[in-house]
């Protein structure tokens, strides 16, 4: 089961806890940007971009990636982590143990607002 927009979406898949999906979410990374400019930058339907500045080497930028997307969202980093692309500026985050008893959509929405109202920022 899952929900599709293609930069989010909400899965619910074998081998997880009973009753608990994911998020998984497209993004495309700028490493080594200005501090000052380190976060969500836009948020389109094919995809979240995202500025960190940690540098792209001995995977300081993917960490980076993880604890932005967690503190955006609002969740333990230990469930988000990089699913694809580890070393690509294109990434898919997944975002684990999410309650499945939401309707999948309502997660997407969730996430889409959180993404969109920290571009503001």
């Amino acid at each position: 089961m899952a929900s599709t927009t293609a930069a989010i979406r909400f899965m619910i898949g074998k081998g997880t806890k009973q009753g608990q999906g994911s998020i998984h979410i497209a993004c495309h990374v700028r490493p080594g940007g200005s501090s000052k400019r380190e976060g969500i930058t836009a948020v389109t339907a094919e995809s979240i971009e995202l500025c960190v500045a940690a540098q792209a080497k001995e995977g300081e930028a993917n960490k980076a990636v993880r604890e932005l997307i967690a503190e955006v969202l609002n969740v333990p980093k230990s469930n988000v982590e990089i699913a694809k692309g580890m070393k690509s500026r294109d990434k898919t985050v997944v975002v684990r143990s999410m309650p499945a008893a939401k309707d999948a959509d309502e997660h997407v929405e969730k996430a889409r607002n959180a993404l969109q109202n920290a571009v503001a920022r």
